[in-house]
């Protein structure tokens, strides 16, 4: 039985015609990717706008009243020189035409933004000769708006078993009315969505992999806008993707893990521009003949404050704990880390999150939990170390200590999982590309 592959491409990937024939030759180069999800047309060059980001400038001048018809005119104008120059017959008038005639009934914005990678999935399944499959009728939201993956996870397998091979677009579904018609309106999932698409159709199709073709090839193990040159990370476990999407380092919509990592599918992030690179694979475990280091990766961020909390016997006092954390949850402020010691607390939290309510969450700690001091350090910067096989890597936490120690950094901060997947430091924001660049020499170069 023959391998079944899906493949999603980015904005980047399919910007313009030239790119659109380089997804093209990839696709076709392999009989078993079967299904295309793709994304609307990318940036052709730095100072260019994204097709999506038109869309929505044309929906505010229409909401507002203004004139918006040159917008839509540049959206037209952007298509109609992808199809000339890949010599294919498809009406973008006609197309554009139809979003004219939806917008005098005041749809939602999500159907506007919606169009970019419709229009792009028609065009390309044309340029293919491939099956268009519109993801209006295989992808659907609640009346709440939330995902409903029972029912498009049912009709997208029934839909796509008919179809040896499709070219769905990414990005949006339907969201479902509360009387349960059928009928319903355009619904997006957040910017970057499509990964979430190609991930629903890898697994409806339940498909042998997942592959994500983008213009990086794979993942790297630190951010190269601070450290030089960092090695890419050919393997990576999906709850190590996690750790490092949480910090800002993933080339991948962290929500597109979740229907293909419950389904045991791999994902493989390639890309478009350099398609014999291997990229980074990510799975639910790695090959046990495949050689890696303790440290996969070090992701960070900056923005952040912690308040730390200090009463005697704290540790005797029953939810203590409990309460302080849901002083900060009923203010709508999530905690991003709790180190704690016997008499003290630290509650991480997002600077500027806290800063719009710091008066009352102080108040509400000094009247509810009594507490010796209060303590807040503002400027934190949070950097994550991460590994599997730290577990098993005597001397991972004395190395990192070590290696911040000889670069004359300051430790405000640790915290490590109960897994030991991760450790956590906790830095001045004026250390943090110091710091990034010390743990990136010790740990992985």
């Amino acid at each position: 039985m023959s391998r079944v592959i899906t493949a999603k491409f980015g904005g980047t990937s399919l910007a313009d015609a030239s790119q659109i024939r380089k997804v093209a030759e990839i696709i076709k180069s392999n009989p078993e990717r079967r299904y295309v999800v793709a994304s609307a047309p990318g940036k052709r060059f730095k100072d260019d706008i994204k097709v999506t980001d038109l869309l929505y400038s044309c929906y505010s001048e229409f909401a507002k009243g203004d004139e918006y018809s040159g917008t839509l005119a540049k959206i037209k104008a952007r298509y109609a020189e992808i199809i000339s120059e890949l010599g294919i017959k498809f009406d973008i008038g006609a197309e554009i035409e139809k979003i004219e005639n939806e917008l005098r009934y005041y749809p939602p914005a999500d159907y506007l933004a919606s169009r970019g990678e419709y229009l792009n999935s028609k065009i390309i399944a044309e340029f293919l000769g491939w099956p268009f499959v519109d993801a209006a009728e295989v992808i659907f939201f609640d009346e709440n708006g939330n995902f409903d993956g029972e029912r498009t996870f049912m009709t997208m397998s029934g839909k796509l078993r008919d179809f040896p091979n499709a070219v769905i677009p990414g990005f949006y579904g339907t969201q479902i009315s509360v009387s349960s018609m059928p009928q319903g309106g355009i619904k997006t999932f957040s910017r970057g969505g499509s990964d979430v698409t190609g991930s629903i159709v890898a697994r409806s199709t339940q498909s042998d992999i997942y592959e994500n073709w983008t213009d990086v090839s794979g993942m790297l193990s630190a951010d190269p806008r601070i450290v030089s040159n960092p090695k890419p990370i050919e393997y990576i476990t999906y709850t190590e993707l996690r750790e490092l999407s949480y910090m800002g380092a993933s080339v991948l919509h962290e929500d597109a893990v979740f229907p293909v990592r419950k389904a045991g599918i791999p994902i493989n992030i390639r890309n478009t521009n350099s398609p014999d690179d291997k990229g980074t694979l990510i799975a639910a475990t790695i090959p046990s003949d495949v050689k890696r280091n303790p440290v996969t990766g070090i992701a960070g961020r900056k923005g952040f404050t912690s308040i730390r909390v200090e009463k005697s016997q704290m540790n005797g006092e029953t939810g203590f704990g409990a309460r302080l954390l849901y002083i900060f949850a009923r203010n709508g402020i999530p905690f991003e880390h709790c180190p704690t010691g016997i008499d003290t607390i630290s509650v991480v939290v997002n600077s500027s999150s806290f800063d719009a309510k710091r008066d009352e969450i102080l108040r509400e700690l000094k009247n509810e939990l009594s507490p010796d001091f209060i303590t807040i350090e503002k400027n934190l910067a949070v950097i994550a170390v991460v590994g599997e096989g730290m577990v098993s890597a005597r001397g991972t936490a004395a190395k990192v200590f070590s290696a911040l120690a000889e670069a004359g950094v300051n430790i405000r901060m640790i915290d490590q999982g109960s897994d030991e997947l991760n450790i956590i430091i906790g830095v001045d924001e004026a250390d943090y590309e110091k710091s990034l660049k010390a743990l990136y020499s010790a740990m992985i170069k």
